[in-house]
């Protein structure tokens, strides 16, 4: 940690305490570019039953699975006595008492109280509820990002909030008698302001980071947006204090009760203070709930193997009709397995959705740069469309100026006076659901030099474990989803693209393919991409299951191949919407583009609701098996990477963004009030950031309840992500020795780790790093035997 002033001894400790508890947030991001974020990313160091503890003392939430759930799952036997009882040799029960555990219902544990828990307690004002709604309402527009039209002024987050406190009389009615005046006469430093906080609190750097973490869990949306700030310019290298002064400003809330008086205790302060000094032990209960949640991970574990145990076909040999790359993204498995069904001689493959290019694009005429690329990423290669000139850029402007005329709080009435009868019939077709238009074709253009090119290039095929056997047409499909009137928009759209859809990843990657220059460094490196082979992108919309082929290009010599590719996806793309529509409500195959289109609608598509499994393995392996749409699947074939490069780059990248999408799914689920973005007819945006579940208050990261539960039972079942990998154990073990962060996903059991061999048989990684065959018996006494 950099300190930009030099404090006295005790405080030093204080500052790291505070560090260390802003890395227990996680980042939440706006809604322009929605990024799954596994919601216990600050706690993945440790076990999940220290990590839960830890929430539950700060009233971070849940992490397990509520006991009601397990219970509806062992009556309905998906878990099974004998998942019970492996559950509870793991944590040390009898599988009679965990049995019993799952029927008795667990109280809400209450958190160790911050002050203005106390004082609430102890004057019967809902202090929490007051600072909440305070610092929402200075946060909206502190954190706005082009919504409101009269911003706030620019400046970092304390003097921004010493202006606004300095004035808000609110407090003082409230019962907190010269508040404004106590933060006007603050030090104007946020560092200075928070050592005063802390001496005036006696805070012992013992209790600090508890503390500190009780209190950014009160910053709720607003602390995890701060959170964001400060993760993603720690990720380019530099460094953001947005969350620091929150923390600061939040201090001075808890020092102003402190002294008010009569509003709270000294023997009470004295001993919130001990209980977050002490160490921090799991009691039974949340033990038996670890254990549960183990019991649960077990039956998903067990489903999985059962559907891939059964013997794989063997890989088809030569050269096939057809090829078509799809995104990993589970929504992809089931139009994937129709497209197989629906042409034998077609052939899929599955690679993160950017298609190894991670790039910032700038569309046509604009002037905003978008990163098409896993967060975990800063792009640093920049592409833009072809063809665009000055007259287009200012066109664009002129239309967003004329936007925010419509909308300005000095002309909207009269706009509406004036011009509202024109917009009649656009209400009225997006009101039946009859807005629509057809997609046009990305002309991205990379902007790198031909050697990088080339590099790039045989880097990615090698990534697709496709050097050899290309058809005559290879589709390079991305994915999207056509919705509208939905704020959550972008988190349906791709996620290795960083909430943007698809189509210019799939349209570089075809374009750099099919440049001559390309393909002739190629074949020095042992690539040959036969002269007939023409790479074609595409767009695969997952709420209609529609596919987009960008064809402007496409040579005449290749029209029957694009035409056969047209009416497999055709037949594809019906049974995969019959599929599809029988799991949504109000379901109907073709009904499905029109929900997307309809601006009342709740659930347009499922999303990534249900994902349980990583699959890298051959697509041979999973051929032909229905996986419910449920299952990432990415192409890997180990004999093609001797040293194991592939492997790496899969376990810590793909498999980590699959991870935070699989745990923002069951961190959305098991602890919606903390993790949740509430009910989607109580949003209104706020600042073009994010959502309120009404017209103020705590921003609501995460997912909405109609993206998880169908109104009658969940969609997404909260079990940890299995991650098969058909692989050497050793060239495993080999990778996550040089990936600790990695390894510690799978130790610390957030997700498990499941070897294939070339027989489809599977063994489980255990924690102390050995392999345990699923079938129960030990991986040395099996290969003894």
């Amino acid at each position: 940690m950099t300190l930009h002033m030099t404090w006295p001894g005790p405080d030093l400790e204080l500052f790291a305490a505070a560090e260390e508890a802003m890395r227990q947030l996680p980042p939440a991001f706006p809604l322009e570019a929605t990024v799954a974020v596994n919601p216990w990313l600050g706690q993945t160091g440790e076990d999940r039953l220290t990590a839960a503890a830890r929430m539950e003392r700060v009233g971070g939430g849940a992490l397990f699975t509520p006991r009601t759930e397990i219970a509806s799952r062992i009556a309905s036997g998906e878990i099974t006595k004998a998942d019970l009882a492996a559950a509870a040799a793991e944590h040390g029960e009898s599988p009679e008492a965990l049995a019993k555990a799952a029927e008795t219902p667990r109280p809400a544990p209450a958190p160790v109280p911050c002050l203005a828990d106390i004082a609430a307690r102890q004057t019967g004002v809902d202090w929490p509820e007051l600072i909440e709604e305070r610092i929402g309402l200075w946060a909206a527009a502190q954190f706005d990002r082009g919504q409101a039209f009269w911003p706030a002024p620019g400046q970092s987050a304390w003097p921004s909030w010493r202006a606004f406190a300095a004035r808000d009389l609110t407090p003082a009615l409230a019962g907190l008698p010269g508040y404004a005046a106590r933060i006007a006469e603050s030090p104007s430093h946020a560092r200075a302001a928070f050592a005063e906080a802390c001496a005036a609190l006696d805070l012992a750097p013992e209790a600090a980071p508890g503390y500190f973490h009780r209190l950014l869990v009160t910053l709720s949306g607003w602390g995890q947006m701060a959170r964001h700030l400060s993760w993603t310019a720690e990720r380019d290298g530099g460094r953001d204090d947005t969350l620091f002064e929150m923390l600061t400003l939040r201090l001075t809330w808890e020092v102003a009760l402190l002294e008010a008086g009569g509003a709270v205790t000294a023997e009470a302060w004295a001993e919130a203070r001990a209980r977050f000094a002490a160490p921090l032990v799991p009691d039974a209960e949340l033990s038996r709930d670890a254990a549960l949640q183990v019991a649960y991970d077990l039956a998903a574990e067990r489903r999985l193997v059962t559907e891939l145990a059964e013997p794989a076909p063997e890989p088809p040999e030569g050269r096939p009709a057809l090829q078509a790359a799809f995104c990993i993204d589970v929504r992809s498995e089931v139009l994937r397995r129709a497209l197989e069904a629906a042409d034998p001689g077609l052939r899929t493959k599955g690679f993160a959705g950017f298609f190894g290019l991670a790039v910032k694009h700038a569309g046509h005429a604009s002037d905003l740069s978008e990163a098409r690329a896993p967060i975990l990423l800063n792009p640093g290669v920049t592409s833009a469309t072809a063809g665009e000139d000055l007259g287009d850029r200012i066109h664009l402007r002129a239309i967003r100026a004329w936007g925010r005329f419509k909308r300005a709080a000095v002309s909207a009435f009269a706009f509406v006076e004036a011009a509202g009868p024109l917009y009649v019939g656009k209400l009225i077709r997006d009101g039946l659901g009859q807005t629509g238009g057809s997609a046009k074709a990305p002309a991205p253009v990379l902007d790198l030099p031909l050697a990088d090119r080339i590099a790039s290039a045989a880097q990615i095929l090698g990534a697709m474990s496709l050097t050899r056997d290309f058809a005559r047409l290879v589709l390079i499909c991305g994915h999207g989803a056509t919705v509208t009137n939905a704020p959550h928009a972008s988190a349906l759209q791709c996620g290795a693209c960083g909430g943007h859809a698809g189509d210019v990843n799939a349209a570089l990657l075809a374009g750099l393919l099919n440049e001559p220059e390309v393909r002739a460094g190629l074949a020095e490196t042992g690539i040959a991409i036969p002269e007939d082979t023409w790479f074609l992108a595409g767009l695969h919309d997952t709420v209609s299951d529609q596919v987009t082929l960008f064809d402007d290009a496409l040579p005449a010599s290749h029209a029957e191949d694009a035409a056969r590719l047209r009416k497999a996806l055709a037949k594809a793309g019906t049974q995969a919407r019959t599929e599809r529509a029988l799991s949504l409500p109000r379901g109907a195959e073709d009904r499905l583009a029109a929900r997307g289109k309809d601006w009342s609608e709740l659930r347009p598509e499922w999303g990534l609701a249900g994902c349980r499994a990583f699959v890298a393995a051959p697509r041979a392996r999973t051929a032909g098996r229905d996986l419910g749409g449920q299952v990432f699947l990415h192409d890997y074939d180990a004999s093609q990477d001797p040293e194991a490069q592939v492997l790496e780059l899969i376990l810590s990248a793909p498999v980590v963004v699959a991870s935070w999408i699989a745990l923002q799914y069951h961190g959305s689920s098991v602890a919606p009030e903390t993790f949740g973005a509430g009910n989607k007819l109580l949003h209104n945006v706020v600042g073009g950031i994010g959502v309120l579940e009404g017209n103020g208050g705590a921003l609501r990261a995460g997912l909405p309840r109609q993206s998880l539960h169908d109104g009658s039972q969940l969609r997404h079942g909260p079990s940890r992500l299995q991650v098969v990998v058909e692989a050497p154990q050793s060239a495993l073990t080999a990778v996550l020795e040089r990936q600790p962060q990695v390894r510690a996903l799978f130790d610390n059991g957030w997700l498990s780790l499941i070897a294939m061999d070339g027989q489809g048989r599977l063994s489980r990684r255990d924690p102390d790093g050995g392999w345990t065959a699923l079938d129960g018996a030990p991986e040395a006494e099996r290969q003894a035997a």
